[in-house]
């Protein structure tokens, strides 16, 4: 557990802080989700979070069994193997290979930063999902120091500083980063221009990246509980697609 266990006494009863960002995430997920769900997971990744070591964490990620059904979208051929998913598409373009009103809620999980072209992904999760339908995203802020960082590391290196600072990170789970709606500002305008109601905002949980250095570490503590929600490290948005009936 190392720093985490100092700096968030909690964590060392269940291995979790109070701030856990994907507790948080996924907790409000699962109160979205029926067993007659349609789930989209947007990047669905080689299911890597079955692995967590903190079984209420994966169990509240992993969704098969929980819905009707989970389709798997990604343009990682390994995402195929995927455990936690009922169906797999490999996307070659922007467009989604699903029906229209076909899905009831979307997940897009630290992937948008990783979009050259965001809004092809808000006209597509608009087409696919049934009206009511929830998008949920995470993704990391551009305007946070993190990704402050994360911009200015050269490409050819990313990967190789990525997994060294952050805990449990593989290299062939990194890709390019883009970050074209990665503030609070540019994901609300998304929203709008494609008619989702819903909210967005800043959420700071423990400073994971920083664990290579007490010193860091601490910095990143103080960062967490005082720094305003425009510049904390994750965007978090929860929306529902409004479509106008004929």
């Amino acid at each position: 557990m190392g720093y985490k266990n100092v700096f968030y006494p909690e964590s060392r009863f269940g291995g979790f802080s109070d701030i856990d960002g994907t507790l948080v995430f996924y907790a409000r997920v699962n109160t979205l989700l029926n067993p007659g769900s349609v789930v989209v997971d947007y990047g669905c990744g080689r299911g890597a979070y079955g692995e967590d070591p903190i079984p209420l964490r994966r169990d509240l990620r992993i969704l098969r069994g929980k819905v009707k059904q989970v389709i798997g979208l990604d343009i990682d051929p390994a995402a195929s193997t995927n455990p936690y998913i009922d169906q797999f598409h490999l996307l070659g373009s922007d467009a989604w290979p699903l029906a229209d009103d076909s899905a009831d809620l979307c997940i897009c999980d630290n992937v948008l930063e990783h979009l050259a072209q965001p809004a092809s992904f808000f006209s597509e999760a608009r087409r696919v999902m049934k009206n009511g339908g929830a998008l949920c995203i995470r993704t990391p802020n551009a305007w946070n120091y993190v990704g402050i960082f994360s911009r200015l590391v050269p490409s050819r290196i990313h990967s190789a500083v990525l997994t060294r600072v952050k805990d449990s990170c593989q290299e062939q789970d990194v890709f390019p980063t883009y970050y074209r709606c990665n503030s609070l500002g540019a994901v609300r305008q998304m929203l709008k221009d494609f008619h989702f109601d819903g909210v967005v905002y800043g959420y700071e949980a423990e400073p994971s990246y920083l664990s290579f250095s007490r010193l860091a570490y601490e910095l990143g503590v103080i960062h967490q509980k005082w720094a305003p929600g425009c510049v904390r490290a994750a965007i978090f948005s929860f929306s529902s697609v409004v479509k106008t009936q004929a």
